[in-house]
């Protein structure tokens, strides 16, 4: 992870071993778009921010496939967060929302 201020990248990997892909989708699986809320609030709170108290906007523009490397990107501002989820560029997941 690089963090600069209050705006830091990290990389997201999610494994195709992880236990919700069989379900999701069987034969042609997608990362479910929990993971990577849940990629969001585990690296706000690693990162000393706390919880996440509510998401106010989420648009899953594109699927993250297993085994794909994304970029995580987050801003703070106060206790407002902004976020996006990027691979090679291509935009795959925007959302705001606020800390706890």
């Amino acid at each position: 992870m690089t963090q600069v201020g209050s705006e830091w990248v990290e990389l997201v990997r999610i494994s195709a071993e992880h236990p919700s892909l069989p379900g999701h989708f069987p034969g042609e699986p997608v990362v479910a778009g929990v993971i990577i809320l849940d990629r969001v609030a585990a690296c706000l709170e690693r990162e000393g921010f706390g919880p996440l108290k509510r998401l106010s906007a989420v648009k899953f523009r594109a699927p993250l496939l297993p085994e794909q490397d994304a970029e995580l990107h987050i801003r703070l501002d106060g206790s407002n967060i902004r976020f996006r989820l990027t691979r090679e560029g291509e935009l795959l997941t925007t959302g705001d929302g606020e800390l706890a």
